[in-house]
């Protein structure tokens, strides 16, 4: 028996990347699954594939009719909700300050920020009316807790989807729903294509490029990769995680924990020619 055995999940964003991973993960792990998102075909495959522990609805988080529609077509079908995750984005708006569109920067913070906001208004009104408690699991970023990992709207909106995990986890708490947010670091899927200004139809080709490129940027050697943050979310609705509330628990290979000494010998090395195994090994013995 699978840790989410009988648990009801919305998952926005569920056709692809870390969306596409966490609903396998779920599912194998025994939970029926609402896939929720705007591309329609992605999504419906991945239903038919996954069989009648799922089911696909065209979601536009950024609308409320569609998100409250997402909840109750999870409700109508199987008759409860206990999970929904965030997880719906993109990477938004970019460029100098100066110069940003608002019409594009109101739909970044519809979908990065709004969006959250309503899964979250929709779920907990199920999850009371139930009366059995329920988990709310956000998707924020690193972009959201340190500046210079995402466009400046994209980390503002995360750091809004941390601190609001944080404020509702202490408003919903008397009622048993836990509220977390998970924070990715680089996890190499269509959407951080998206953001590197790769043509849609060559970023299946350019992820392992990426990835092998990436690979040494955090201090675990690697990218991050979808299941990666499925299996914190699947951690997080489990009742292992019952005791686990209000927090934006970073997923990213130690690249928020600092820089490896031997990086910093290397910068000395091109700026000053100072040989980084001799600075790496004098830094280390010094008391």
């Amino acid at each position: 028996m699978g840790r989410l055995e009988g648990q009801v999940a919305v998952i926005t964003g569920g056709a692809s990347g870390i969306g596409e991973g966490t609903v396998r993960k779920f599912v194998a792990e025994g939970a029926r699954v609402l896939i929720a998102d705007i591309s329609d075909d992605r999504g419906g495959s991945l239903a038919e594939e996954l069989g009648s522990k799922t089911s696909y609805l065209h979601t536009n988080v950024a609308n409320e009719e569609d998100v409250a529609g997402a909840v109750a077509s999870a409700v109508d079908r199987w008759g409860r909700l206990d999970v929904i995750f965030n997880n719906a984005g993109f990477g938004g708006v970019s460029g100098p300050i100066e110069d940003l569109d608002m019409a594009a920067y109101g739909t970044t913070m519809d979908v990065l920020l709004k969006g959250v906001f309503l899964g979250a208004k929709h779920a907990v009104r199920q999850m009371k009316a139930q009366g059995t408690g329920g988990c709310i699991i956000n998707t924020a970023s690193v972009a959201g807790l340190q500046a210079g990992f995402g466009p400046v709207v994209y980390s503002a909106a995360k750091a809004a989807v941390a601190h609001m995990s944080r404020c509702l986890a202490v408003e919903l708490a008397p009622f048993k729903i836990r509220v977390n947010a998970i924070c990715p670091g680089v996890i190499v899927t269509n959407i951080f294509t998206n953001s590197l200004g790769i043509p849609e139809g060559m970023q299946e080709a350019m992820l392992p490029k990426i990835d092998s490129a990436l690979a040494t940027w955090a201090p675990l050697g690697r990218s991050g990769i979808p299941g990666d943050i499925a299996n914190t979310a699947a951690w997080l609705a489990s009742d292992d995680a019952s005791y686990v509330t209000g927090q934006a628990i970073v997923v990213d290979g130690g690249l928020t924990a600092g820089r490896q000494i031997a990086e910093l010998g290397e910068r000395l090395a091109t700026a000053f020619g100072i040989d980084p195994a001799t600075f790496v090994a004098q830094r280390a013995g010094a008391n």
